[in-house]
């Protein structure tokens, strides 16, 4: 079955959509290494000549790149390696702190790659842009003070202030993301369990892992396929 853009987008729900908008950050992508067991990730160089930006010095982006968003990717690889090395009965807390970790350097890694992915321009937007900001703002004025606003508000502390295009609602937002590991929910779902204790208490008390065992007896897996499938189509239409 043939999906058309709009429903591309809605199954798609932001799995990877932001990058895939972007060409240039696209064509920084095509070299990444082809998927393994333990996803490998690597560091992507910076898109322009480091000397080459207004205002910001060669020796600033040199060292933000080198240290900051390497070291992220850097930390990625080492915490998925030791994820990889986990087994059942591996410590609750390990586990935890391994996987907000992860969380913690890929968003940084993502956010550091779209971020060096935006820089390199003359600043001027398009007319294309324009309009699109202008109509989901009310001006492009206005989207550029809402822009700043949020920027000079993380003045001191830590954050991300980004524009995105919600495949939620289609619209585009902006919003603010900390400690890399917070922003809209915008993904997906193609397996989802409910851990909060209403999902299991009342069959089984405190007994997470008898719960864990009932979920997994009653999975329909069909479904999950369907989705990935539909998933996999979106991806395709996009890139289209």
């Amino acid at each position: 079955m043939t999906m058309n853009r709009r429903e591309a987008v809605g199954a798609l729900a932001g799995m990877g959509g932001l990058l895939l908008a972007d060409p240039k950050l696209e064509a920084m992508q095509s070299a990444a290494p082809a998927a393994s067991a333990i996803p490998v990730p690597h560091i992507v160089p910076l898109p322009f000549k480091a000397d080459s930006l207004n205002g910001i010095s060669e020796k600033l982006i040199t060292s933000h790149h080198d240290n900051n968003y390497a070291g992220a990717v850097k930390n990625l690889a080492k915490v998925r390696n030791e994820l990889a090395s986990l087994t059942k009965d591996a410590a609750p807390f390990t586990v935890a702190g391994l996987r907000q970790s992860e969380l913690t350097y890929q968003n940084s890694a993502i956010f550091h790659e779209l971020y060096f992915g935006n820089l390199g321009g003359d600043g001027r937007p398009g007319a294309s842009v324009a309009k699109r900001l202008g109509e989901a703002f009310g001006s492009l004025g206005a989207f550029e003070s809402q822009f700043r606003a949020l920027g000079g508000s993380l003045s001191g502390g830590s954050g991300w202030a980004i524009l995105g295009h919600c495949f939620h609602t289609g619209d585009l937002r902006i919003f603010w993301s900390g400690h890399h590991t917070q922003g809209m929910a915008d993904t997906a779902p193609l397996l989802v369990m409910d851990m909060y204790e209403h999902a299991y208490q009342m069959d089984y008390g405190a007994s997470a892992a008898k719960y864990i065992d009932a979920f997994f007896q009653n999975i329909q897996w069909d479904e999950v396929e369907r989705r990935m499938q539909r998933a996999g189509k979106a991806q395709d239409a996009l890139r289209g």
